[in-house]
Parts: C-alpha cells; sequence; structure tokens
C-alpha cells in the first residue's frame, strides 16, 4: 500500500508545498522518481511531470522518454520534455558530463517553474541520498553545511521522499507493482556516488542494520548545531565587523579572543567569500608585518596594523592621469580634481583638500597617480627627504587606502602634493611668489 498519510505528513511538517499549489515533479523514470510521482497523484496534488533527455544513452534514453510520458498520460497529468546535447554543452563549459547534467536540468526546471506558474520543483531523492551525499562531502572536505546533507526545500526546489529509504521505496514499488526502468549506469563503479552505493555503504549497513535511520538522526543534530551557530556568528558579526563607507574592519584584538578562533573567523569571513585555507594563512599572518594580503573571488582583504580591511574588489585599476596648464577639471578614481590660476599668492588654509603652488615651479604636464615603491618628498616644514610609505604609516592612513591617495606630480617627477595630506616644502607659496595655481579635490 502507497504510504500516502507519510507523504503528506512530511510535506506539510516541512511545508514543501500547499494542497493548492501547483508542482513540477521532475521524473526520470526511475523507481524513485516513479513512486514519487505516483505518491503525488494518490494524494490529489495539482502536479505535472519534467523529463530530460540527455542523448547520452542512445535508444535507452529515448525509451526512459516514451515511458515518462506514457506513465504521465496515464496518470492525466501535463508533461514536458526536452533533449539536451549534454556532451557538447560539457566541452564547451569545462565542466564533467555530470555538472552539466546537473546545471541544464536545473535551468531547464527553472525556466519550467517561471513560465507554467509552478509554486515549487520536487527531486525524487531519498535518505540513501542523503548519505552519500554527506559521505562525497567529508571525502572532499567540507564545512558543517555538508553535514547537513540534502534539506527537504532548497529554494523552489523540494523533496518529498526524504522520509523513505532507498530499501523501503524498492518494497513498496514491487508491492504495487510499479513499473519503472533503470538506468544500467546506475549499477556501473565508474562514478563516485556509485562507489559509495555500491561499495561503500553496504560494508556500513553491516556494521549498523539501521544506518538510514541513525544518520536521520545525527542530520537532525547537524543542522539544529548548524543554526545555533549561525545565531552565534550574526551576533559576532553585529558586534566585531565594522563598516567603513565602501570597506569592513575587524580588530585583530578581537578575533584574538574568539573562541574557536578559527571556525569563527571562517565563518564571519564566508560572508566575503574567504575560504577556510585562506583562514589558516591570516591567522599565521596576523601576529607578523601588517601588510599581508589576502583576496577573494570577491573581496581583498589586507592586515594592518590593528584591524584587518576588507574591501570590494573591482576591475577598475587607479592609472595616472595628465593634465596641461589649459585644463580646468580632471577625474581621477573617487575624485574631480579642479584646477585655478590666480594672479595673486594666496595660500589656502584650512582645507586639507586644496592646496596653492607656486606657478612658477610647475613643469607641465602634470600628472596624478598613486602610490608607487620607493616614492619620496619633502614633507612641508621639513629640510629632509622623507619615504612617502614612512609618511603616509605616521598620518596612520590604512594599508588599503594608500593606493588610493591622490598624488600631485610635476613635470620633473617630483611628488609635489599628497592629496589631502601635505605638501611638498619645495612648492610652497612663499614672499617672492608672485603667482600660484590652486588645486582642489572633490569626492565623487
Amino acid at each position: 500500500m502507497l504510504p500516502v498519510k507519510r507523504f503528506i505528513d512530511f510535506v506539510e511538517q516541512n511545508r514543501l508545498f500547499k494542497p493548492a499549489d501547483k508542482v513540477l515533479a521532475a521524473v526520470s523514470g526511475g523507481m524513485d522518481s516513479v513512486l514519487m510521482a505516483h505518491l503525488l497523484k494518490a494524494a490529489s496534488y495539482n502536479f505535472a511531470i519534467a523529463h530530460c533527455n540527455f542523448m547520452l544513452r542512445g535508444a535507452d534514453a529515448d525509451a526512459d522518454q516514451h515511458f515518462t510520458k506514457q506513465m504521465a498520460i496515464n496518470l492525466g497529468v501535463q508533461f514536458h520534455t526536452i533533449n539536451f546535447d549534454t556532451a557538447q554543452y560539457a566541452r564547451e563549459h569545462k565542466v564533467s558530463i555530470q555538472m552539466a547534467a546537473r546545471d541544464l536540468r536545473y535551468q531547464w526546471f527553472e525556466q519550467l517553474r517561471l513560465q507554467h506558474g509552478f509554486d515549487a520543483v520536487a527531486l525524487a531523492h531519498h535518505q540513501n541520498d542523503t548519505i552519500e551525499t554527506i559521505l562525497l562531502n567529508l571525502t572532499r572536505g567540507t564545512g558543517i553545511a555538508g553535514l547537513h546533507g540534502i534539506l527537504p526545500v532548497n529554494g523552489n526546489l523540494v523533496r518529498p521522499l526524504l522520509f523513505l529509504s532507498r530499501d523501503e521505496i524498492q518494497t513498496i514499488v514491487e508491492a504495487e507493482g510499479l513499473n519503472y526502468v533503470e538506468d544500467a549506469s546506475n549499477a556501473s563503479t565508474k562514478y563516485a556516488r556509485n562507489k559509495l552505493r555500491h561499495k561503500v555503504i553496504p560494508v556500513l549497513k553491516d556494521l549498523n542494520p539501521n544506518l538510514e535511520a541513525t544518520f536521520e538522526n545525527n542530520l537532525r543534530t547537524f543542522r539544529e548545531l548548524e543554526m545555533l551557530l549561525d545565531n552565534q556568528v550574526n551576533l559576532l558579526a553585529n558586534e566585531l565587523l565594522v563598516s567603513h563607507g565602501d570597506n569592513t574592519s575587524i580588530s585583530i584584538e578581537k578575533i584574538n579572543h574568539l573562541s574557536p578562533k578559527r571556525l569563527l573567523l571562517f565563518k564571519l569571513l564566508q560572508r566575503f567569500n574567504f575560504t577556510e585555507g585562506t583562514v589558516d594563512d591570516l591567522l599565521t599572518a596576523l601576529h607578523k608585518h601588517s601588510g599581508r594580503r589576502f583576496e577573494s573571488p570577491t573581496h581583498n582583504l589586507v592586515v594592518d596594523r590593528q584591524d584587518i580591511i576588507i574591501t570590494e574588489r573591482t576591475e577598475i585599476e587607479l592609472d595616472y592621469i595628465i593634465f596641461n596648464e589649459t585644463d580646468h577639471e580632471r577625474k581621477w578614481g573617487n575624485y574631480r580634481i579642479n584646477i585655478l590660476h590666480d594672479d595673486s599668492p594666496i595660500i589656502v588654509r584650512d582645507n586639507p583638500l586644496a592646496v596653492s603652488i607656486d606657478a612658477y615651479k610647475l613643469i607641465y604636464p602634470l600628472k596624478i597617480r598613486s602610490w608607487q615603491q620607493g616614492d619620496t618628498f619633502y614633507p612641508l616644514g621639513m629640510k629632509t627627504r622623507q619615504k612617502l610609505s614612512d609618511f603616509l604609516i605616521q598620518q596612520k592612513v590604512p594599508l588599503h587606502v594608500k593606493k588610493t591617495v591622490p598624488l600631485l606630480i610635476n613635470g620633473n617627477g617630483d611628488i609635489m602634493w599628497i592629496g589631502g595630506y601635505r605638501l611638498n616644502d619645495k612648492y610652497k607659496v612663499s614672499a617672492s611668489t608672485k603667482k600660484v595655481t590652486i588645486f582642489e579635490l572633490f569626492k565623487i
């Protein structure tokens, strides 16, 4: 007898879909998906069937497609199908056949869902699929999220058979006399999942005949532990992550007080797409010289003197710009530079973003660029040369900001002004100055 009540109870307890919802059932024609389709019908849910032909098994794949179409007709439900050139997709996108098939089917399911107004896409994963997934994750390396297995709900994807084991499904299908097709590739141990299914899990079942039930209890604990950790990390994020406009900082002192440090720091940085390996390297670098940089696909991280600084990565590089005596406005990075020529020796005061320079000392064309290794200048009021990097450290300019500070360069290569910070003493307005050029920065 079909376990209709258990099926409905699982759907309702996990809020997979409502009785009036439209469900798209992904049916391969195999034993698991065939049972799911019959349970949806027996429970009177409003559903349609979707079948993918990946064109990998010739006549066998076409036969599966025909079988699934006929089953949809027998059940009296709408049928959707598509043929994919999976091998070509795998070559073009440089992925495995398995990954290509996965990408293609999920993209198509989402397209069908949007086009036809389905509320959920039902997949026929069961308890043994979850066990295989966890073992694969453990083998390849995983965080805590990899231990919770396959979730009953993931966005619009739902899995209403997770209350059944493979053995239970086989028993039900045979007792009900349900027809299904068998994919010959399921018996092959060429694929990692099949190796676990046919070689590893039988050994585990010998050790524990109630393996599925044991895993289900463990999964419940893992999921709750994950929820507990996420709640703790959210509290820590509110306390430790400090926003500074486009940047985020975390105090190194507060990182040192985290316990367990590695796990919590990884969870904090995971939102910026940093890996566990990066966190290991970061922890090693924290108490060494500042300036160490790390990258994720989306962010840069710099170890500064008292904080780690996280900035969003940008493809825009701050190249230099050149301007001539006739120019009145230029743009560089996040700044607009206005240039004003004045026939009197005006000295700009109380505005760090503006400076007056003796016009007769300018050698055009001038340049605006960022800091470079080896830069030096004579800070206003000093007669000795200083490394620009040392000056910026004294000014407590964060390392991630250093490259964004505009430097006004004379035609002879001298740094005349560190925009927003200090004029070069050689270019100050003096008693002999007759004419000035005023440079003013505006944030944009």
